[in-house]
């Protein structure tokens, strides 16, 4: 799980000439009998990993434990609140100075990120949006959408047969609601039983795959909002094939 983390120096942060840094947004909750606690945080970080070998951008560790209130009714699940979330994004923002950042999102849960972007002007995105999501199932030939597989269903199981295989349990039973108009008053449990909501029987590792290589794709845009000097540097990175960034990835993967 080491191969989660950037690994670079000092000094090769000092030599990065990376105009946008990506920072993971998971969490600590239940997904089901399946997967593991860390399993939004397990695919904020492989997402922003790969999205760091295919951009010019700096990689920063995760935030592990978000928002996560709606999963309270499970052992486990530990939270922050909104104004604490809030609080650590806009100072890690303060802190990178000039370089802009990309929230990373993981947990759908996390709503405040909405806001803490909102607020930046400019300085910041959150990626994937809800329709990236939904394109990205699409593009991976997933069954489900986001309504009826939001919560270690078809696609988060994807992601981990794909990545981290080990960590899928055996067990994945479906689990399909009717409307869930109240989720945010009664909490998830008020829904389901195992914590399931959709349908991991689907999942496949190439799946995952095509999930992952769709939305490495859709960030160019988000940078060139951002900072039309990186989108620059990303068309000349990938005429050049070697990316001076790719230092930060490890290799025990």
């Amino acid at each position: 799980m080491l191969s989660l983390l950037p690994l670079t120096t000092t000094v090769e942060e000092g030599e990065r000439d990376s105009r946008v840094a990506l920072l993971p947004v998971g969490s600590l909750e239940q997904h089901g009998p399946h997967l593991p606690l860390i399993t939004d945080t397990v695919i904020a970080c492989v997402l922003a990993r790969e999205l760091a070998r295919a951009h010019p951008v700096r990689l920063l560790p995760p935030l592990t434990i978000s928002c996560s209130h709606e999963h309270t009714a499970w052992p486990g699940t530990v939270s922050i609140s909104a104004r604490t979330l809030h609080a650590m994004v806009a100072d890690i923002a303060a802190s990178l100075g000039d370089t802009r950042l990309v929230l990373v999102n993981g947990h759908g849960g996390n709503h405040v990120l909405a806001n803490v972007v909102q607020e930046s002007r400019g300085a910041m995105a959150l990626f994937p949006q809800a329709h990236e999501w939904e394109a990205a199932r699409g593009a991976a030939g997933m069954a489900t959408d986001n309504d009826t597989d939001m919560h270690a269903g078809e696609l988060e199981t994807s992601v981990l047969l794909h990545t981290y295989p080990h960590l899928v349990r055996s067990g994945r039973a479906d689990h399909v609601t009717g409307p869930r108009d109240h989720l945010p008053t009664l909490g998830l449990a008020s829904y389901t039983a195992t914590g399931v909501v959709g349908r991991p029987s689907l999942a496949t590792a190439d799946k995952g795959r095509r999930l992952l290589a769709a939305l490495v794709e859709d960030l160019t845009g988000h940078l060139t909002a951002l900072d039309p000097a990186a989108d620059q540097a990303h068309d000349d990175h990938r005429r050049s094939g070697q990316p001076r960034h790719q230092r930060q990835q490890p290799i025990d993967d």
